[in-house]
């Protein structure tokens, strides 16, 4: 049976970000205790929907699927423990959008974009694993409720022209057009989208400003996180400018200004600079880091950590060319409830 951790575990590796590979995880799986030695063709087959025996001995060729991170050939039997990643070439957003209704933050819309606001918890696509309550089963339903004589296979699967993590808030682009997609996607790669992060992370930053650089790509054993490399060839180039906008002593609020958008760039780019995200559970953010050893101050974080159950990270400003007007156009959110709450508790300890 597949893990249910595992699963979890693959809903966030949904959540692909800017940065998209030649390959998409489809699924990772740890085998269970109890199971018995299985070629893995046979095991794979009674997991995955629709999956041939002669489709699977192809990928297994091909060396997208993974067992603890190697190649394998198609006579490899399973055991308990293993770690199975099953890599494919098709892109999460081929996956079918079902129009679903949802309460959805729209910021702004007009004939060729809509400005989302999204909430943190909600995945971004659908996935493997995850076809539903993702921001675009909402937008189908949205653009459905507008035009409801559409053609469900019509409605727009090239909106997204870029993503942010299922636990990140904060503002969101879509294209209403393929045109107009072209238009965003290619500002993107320019790099002339404003894109403004507000990020809480732990320690006291010596700089109040400066740059991170060094490529991003998947972690070398760990694929289902991020790791920051040399300029070789491993990974894409990534640039992050921060700048601090409050000390608590113990931790730092930073605005985190982004020049490429690579899978988790912000939250492994202040990891590898040694401030990883207040409470960034894949990046060990989750736990205290920095501070002292009294009862008191371990209580003090445990609340906050319950208060905002996710990294501290929102994406705040969007600016670009609008494809329709030609005008520069830009869109800002509010810092959310939870991470407002967090930042006002560290005010108030840093003074007592």
């Amino acid at each position: 049976m597949i893990n249910d951790e595992a699963l979890e575990d693959f809903d966030e590796l949904s959540e692909i970000g800017d940065d998209t590979e030649s390959l998409f995880e489809r699924l990772s799986l740890t085998v269970d205790k109890g199971q018995e030695p299985l070629r893995i063709d046979k095991f794979l087959q009674q997991r995955l929907e629709k999956a041939s025996r002669n489709k699977l001995h192809q990928a297994i060729e091909k060396g997208q699927v993974l067992v603890n991170n190697q190649s394998i050939k198609p006579n490899y039997k399973v055991k308990p423990g293993d770690l199975l990643l099953v890599l494919s070439e098709k892109s999460p957003e081929t996956f079918d959008v079902k129009p679903e209704q949802m309460p959805l933050s729209i910021v702004h819309e007009d004939d060729s974009i809509i400005i989302i606001n999204k909430n943190p918890g909600m995945v971004v696509h659908p996935g493997c694993g995850n076809y539903q309550g993702t921001l675009l089963n909402g937008i189908a339903w949205h653009l459905k409720n507008q035009h409801p004589d559409i053609d469900e296979k019509l409605l727009p699967r090239f909106g997204m022209v870029h993503r942010i993590d299922k636990n990140t808030s904060g503002l969101l682009v879509l294209a209403k057009t393929e045109k107009v997609s072209k238009d965003l996607s290619h500002q993107f790669f320019e790099h002339t989208v404003n894109r403004k992060y507000v990020a809480l992370v732990w320690g006291n930053l010596e700089n109040d400003e400066g740059t991170i650089t060094g490529h991003v790509g998947r972690h070398q054993r760990f694929r289902k996180i991020m790791d920051v490399y040399g300029d070789g060839d491993y990974g894409k180039e990534a640039i992050t400018h921060y700048t601090v906008l409050e000390r608590f002593r113990y931790v730092t609020l930073v605005e985190c200004r982004l020049e490429t958008g690579r899978t988790h760039q912000i939250r492994v780019h202040m990891q590898h600079k040694g401030h990883p995200l207040f409470n960034d559970e894949t990046y060990g953010g989750d736990k205290i880091l920095k501070g002292t050893v009294f009862t008191k101050y371990k209580q003090f974080v445990d609340n906050c950590f319950e208060i905002c159950p996710r990294q501290a990270l929102h994406a705040q400003t969007l600016g670009f060319t609008h494809p329709g007007t030609g005008e520069k156009v830009f869109f800002n959110s509010p810092i959310p409830n939870d991470m407002q709450q967090v930042l006002d508790k560290w005010r108030k300890y840093t003074v007592q």
